[in-house]
């Protein structure tokens, strides 16, 4: 397997995923805003690991980020992506409250590139023949309300509906795409301040681990998942599921 992962080189979900999926026997791209972290993640790799550098919200580099995989690999059997958030951009607050500089940021950041390296990788998977996956970190957040996150929900909302549109328009040329859409993940940037295995909101009763999205992941990428296409798998140890009164 052939993948681009864009924002895989630094530590959480991203770099799980790349090593993930190194591990599985595949060669990634890894794609990061910063060429150190992109260049220590392709490291772990070996051969199997290409580095890349740009900006997400260039168009130019998102494009830049497929035609080096392809030239570099010999083609791009996945694309993975992960950038995103909101309290990583933007400040967490209420509707009436968020400036519509910061709610463009926020688009931009979690849907606007999606699309951008969608249309490039599934232009290459159309001209080189054979089909190709994409997998989209997504949140819950875009199935539940998003308090304080409007903008993030409603972009996360939004990478569901391009799945689907995605998997309709593009199955019969064996081009899927599919979301992980991720509760609760102990990462840096999450800083919940709290134990991975003491969540009592949670059904699970723990954190989820980077290492949960990444095998939903390499799973949603790979052969084992080729009758799934536009469609959403929740990594939340049962949030979204769960019955409005306590235990």
């Amino acid at each position: 397997m052939k993948a681009l992962v864009i924002g895989g080189g630094g530590e959480g979900i991203g770099r799980a995923i790349t090593r993930a999926f190194g591990a599985a026997g595949a060669s990634v791209a890894v794609a990061d805003i910063s060429a150190a972290r992109a260049g220590e993640a392709a490291g772990e790799l070996g051969k199997g690991g290409l580095a890349l550098s740009g900006d997400v919200r260039s168009r130019a580099d998102v494009d830049g980020f497929v035609q080096h995989t392809v030239s570099s690999f010999g083609r791009l059997d996945t694309l993975v992506t992960v950038v995103g958030g909101q309290v990583a951009f933007v400040p967490a607050v209420k509707l009436h409250e968020m400036t519509d500089e910061d709610w463009d940021l926020a688009y931009e950041m979690n849907l606007r590139y999606v699309a951008r390296a969608a249309r490039a990788a599934i232009r290459a998977f159309l001209a080189q023949g054979g089909g190709g996956s994409i997998v989209s970190v997504g949140s819950v957040a875009g199935i539940m309300a998003a308090p304080e996150q409007a903008a993030y929900g409603a972009a996360k909302a939004g990478l569901a509906s391009l799945a689907r549109t995605v998997a309709a328009e593009y199955a019969a040329d064996g081009i899927r795409m599919n979301i992980v859409a991720c509760g609760a993940i102990a990462t840096s940037v999450a800083n919940t301040g709290q134990a991975a295995d003491d969540v009592p909101e949670i059904p699970m009763r723990r954190l989820g681990l980077p290492a949960d999205a990444a095998a939903a992941a390499v799973y949603l990428a790979s052969p084992a998942s080729s009758y799934v296409t536009g469609q959403t798998l929740a990594v939340d140890g049962g949030v979204t599921v769960r019955g409005p009164f306590p235990d």
